[in-house]
């Protein structure tokens, strides 16, 4: 559509800029216009057995990551890790730091090889800052803390 986004877009393509805001009011109005007469029924929908909206929540889970790649082996993935998920639920395993896991793990190896490179390989300039002995102070205690605390 050879449209750039930014400050200019309303001088370039001004048709477009507001097209954009105007049918994010229409959807606005279409939801709050859906939404009144139907909210008993949401409400409703809470006191429906989980063993009931599980099927269905599944089907709808499957659809989605079906439509999303035409791929069966996505399929495939998705059950996979709902078996993960269901055995961490069954060993009480947290869900948060396996997500912060997934979130900062990929910033960590970013910025590790970036001072991997800066460094020329030298795992000692991680230490060789005032900064940086101060953090690692910091940080000492806060990872080692737990595993002192569970042997107590």
């Amino acid at each position: 559509y050879n449209i750039t986004p930014g400050p200019l877009l309303f001088q370039q393509r001004p048709d477009v800029a507001w097209g954009l805001i105007a049918s994010m009011y229409i959807g606005n109005a279409m939801l709050l216009l859906l939404n009144l007469p139907l909210v008993g029924i949401f409400a409703r929908l809470l006191t429906v057995p989980a063993w009931v909206l599980y099927p269905g929540v599944l089907a709808l889970s499957f659809a989605g990551v079906y439509a999303a790649s035409n791929s069966a082996f996505d399929l495939l993935l998705a059950i996979f890790f709902g078996v993960v998920g269901w055995f961490f639920r069954k060993m009480e395993i947290p869900l948060v730091p396996i997500v912060l896991g997934f979130v900062l793990g990929r910033m960590l190896e970013d910025n590790l090889r970036r001072s991997m490179s800066l460094s020329d390989g030298d795992l000692w300039a991680l230490f060789a800052s005032p900064v940086s002995i101060v953090l690692w102070v910091l940080t000492a205690p806060a990872v080692l803390w737990p595993l002192f605390r569970k042997r107590a």
